[in-house]
């Protein structure tokens, strides 16, 4: 015990009065007996040397308190009457153990080696003396990894927090507290991170722990965070050759599907590795091979909840098959979904990115009348990225108070770049609409928030599809950061023909007097009004028990042109004129 209480000394840089305090309120601890109070504390110590600034050094801003090396209780007590307390860390230190403190082991995760980057510079940094470093990490997670890694090729442990654990009811400013006493009683420096989700002042808390401390993540460092400057590194995104490489180590499969999960989905190092895990988990609970759908749901599972909240998840069932539409619009679609997966090579190996403010993302507009299939195309595209879909709320954006819209906006944009999925904007004129002349206030802030969408958009690193109904309404500074226009055209009569047939679908019965030839040529429906009649006609038979009969069809298209304000003239419903219902 001698022996750790010299070295907690030295760790802490206590001096002999310093460590008579602590043994007199360390008694009590180790011996039993009533808890020591400041008094006796003081009387005690006072027989051994009188000080008149012992009551300085159990007080606030003393290494004994602040180092969490004893704890003052009952503070509603006059001073000298207050009960003084040493931690069960520090006793258990003292006696030879050193399993972390309850409180703080949630948070603590164990050092792994980097999957990606150098650590030889930070390390030599560290090296130098640097006490306090930044790590901007574009990984996720790696550059926890990393600064351990750093640490130990410097010769030194390092104690590794995991902030992302820290809840909402805990205390950051106390793990803080523990965590700076935690690595100087082990002799460590402290890695922590990611720092973005922590208010400023707790930040400041962390950047000040210990002479050597290592923060990392996502976002830039504020300044506000230290007074002191600390060194800064960054650690970028790994390329798609990278992540197929990651991909290749953990998984072992094909390279074809290795190489379209790579440029899909832009994962860290440790996203992929869990990814990885939750693929052979599908595969092997379903005895077969792993292959490129097990890598997809391994990669989807991996998107956190918090854009839920702002945007309705789809996970697409549509295929290929599903869209009725002519060749140039189907064939841009495809143009569309190959963009995405061979943006990064296109822009990072081949050197094609413009600007550095520029962002990675793909932006499209589906433009057309409702009911032609943008939706649809939408889910298409998620589904052949292997992708989830998230349709924007506008009424979860949309605030009638000036600036609120903007801040909705970004909170939707950062977490869709922190998931991978495509962002559905429908009815995207009403976000993206032109600006206008300038009468009064009202206008002026429209504008800007217009202004402030067409540079976040710029900056977006995702991918986005917007739908409008509007196309000339939305302003025309968009054209420029859109990557694709796919216009939605209404369906002729062959195309009315196929949708007729596939929404009545191949499992409901079919009366022999179904005459849809007739209806693809005479009704001028979208597709979605196509789809609204086959339910409703669907529906008709089945209450009756029975086939789908044209009178269904009839009167569900007589249905129909009602909502759309369309009158059943005798020339288009032709023969079946006497099946419209009244």
């Amino acid at each position: 015990m001698k022996q750790r209480l010299a070295q907690l000394a030295e760790t802490f840089g206590l001096d002999d009065k310093d460590v008579d305090l602590l043994r007199a309120v360390l008694a009590p601890e180790l011996e039993g007996g009533e808890r020591a109070t400041i008094g006796s504390t003081i009387e005690r110590t006072r027989g051994k040397r009188d000080d008149a600034g012992l009551r300085a050094r159990l007080w606030w801003g003393s290494t004994l308190v602040d180092g969490g090396l004893i704890l003052v209780e009952q503070t509603k007590l006059p001073f000298l009457e207050r009960t003084l307390r040493v931690p069960d860390r520090v006793v258990m230190h003292v006696l030879g153990h050193d399993a972390p403190d309850p409180a703080l082991a949630p948070f603590l995760v164990a050092a792994r080696p980097p999957r990606v980057g150098d650590p030889t510079a930070l390390a030599a940094a560290i090296a130098a003396g640097a006490a306090l470093c930044h790590l901007r990490d574009g990984t996720g997670s790696e550059g926890r990894a990393l600064a351990a890694e750093a640490f130990r090729l410097a010769g030194i442990d390092a104690l590794v927090i995991d902030l992302a654990r820290v809840a909402r009811d805990d205390d950051p400013g106390a793990i803080a507290s523990l965590a700076a006493r935690e690595a100087r009683l082990r002799g460590a420096a402290i890695v922590a991170g990611p720092v973005d989700a922590l208010a400023a002042e707790h930040v400041r808390r962390f950047a000040r722990l210990a002479r050597r401390t290592v923060l990392h993540g996502s976002t830039p460092w504020d300044s506000a965070w230290s007074d002191e400057p600390p060194y800064l590194l960054e650690l970028p995104r790994p390329g798609v050759r990278a992540r197929a490489a990651l991909w290749q180590a953990e998984v072992g499969t094909a390279d074809t599907d290795v190489a379209e999960a790579a440029a899909v989905f832009r994962l860290g190092p440790e996203q992929i590795a869990r990814a990885g895990a939750a693929a052979r988990l599908r595969a092997t609970v379903e005895q077969r091979a792993l292959d490129s759908d097990d890598l997809r749901s391994g990669a989807r599972a991996l998107n956190g909840a918090a854009l839920e909240r702002l945007a309705r998840r789809i996970e697409p069932r549509a295929g290929w098959d599903d869209l009725v539409l002519p060749a140039d619009p189907l064939g841009a679609l495809v143009e569309l979904v190959e963009t995405v997966r061979q943006r990064e090579r296109v822009l990072d190996e081949w050197g094609l990115r413009r600007t550095g403010s520029e962002g990675r993302g793909i932006k499209a507009l589906f433009a057309g009348d409702s009911g032609t299939g943008k939706t649809l195309a939408a889910e298409v595209v998620a589904g052949a990225l292997g992708l989830d879909l998230y349709a924007i709320d506008l009424a979860t954006v949309v605030d009638k108070y000036i600036g609120e819209t903007e801040k909705n906006l970004d909170r939707v944009f950062r977490e869709a770049e922190a998931v991978n999925g495509v962002l559905f904007f429908d009815e995207a004129d009403a976000l993206f609409g032109k600006r206008s002349e300038i009468s009064d206030a009202r206008d002026r802030y429209a504008n800007i928030e217009v202004a402030y969408l067409l540079q976040r958009m710029e900056s977006f690193d995702g991918v986005a599809i917007l739908a409008s109904n509007l196309k000339a309404n939305l302003d025309e500074a968009f054209a420029r950061r859109l990557d694709a226009v796919i216009d939605f055209p209404l369906p002729d009569d062959e195309s009315r023909l196929q949708l007729w047939d596939r929404c009545l679908g191949a499992l409901a019965p079919r009366a022999g007097d179904l005459d849809l030839e007739f209806c693809a040529h005479a009704f001028e429906l979208s597709g979605g009004n196509i789809r609204n009649c086959a339910i409703l006609a669907a529906s008709l038979a089945s209450a009756r028990d029975g086939a789908i009969e044209m009178a269904d069809v009839i009167h569900a298209v007589r249905r129909e042109y009602r909502k759309l304000g369309r009158i059943c003239h005798q020339s288009e419903f032709g023969p079946y004129h006497d099946l419209v219902r009244t």
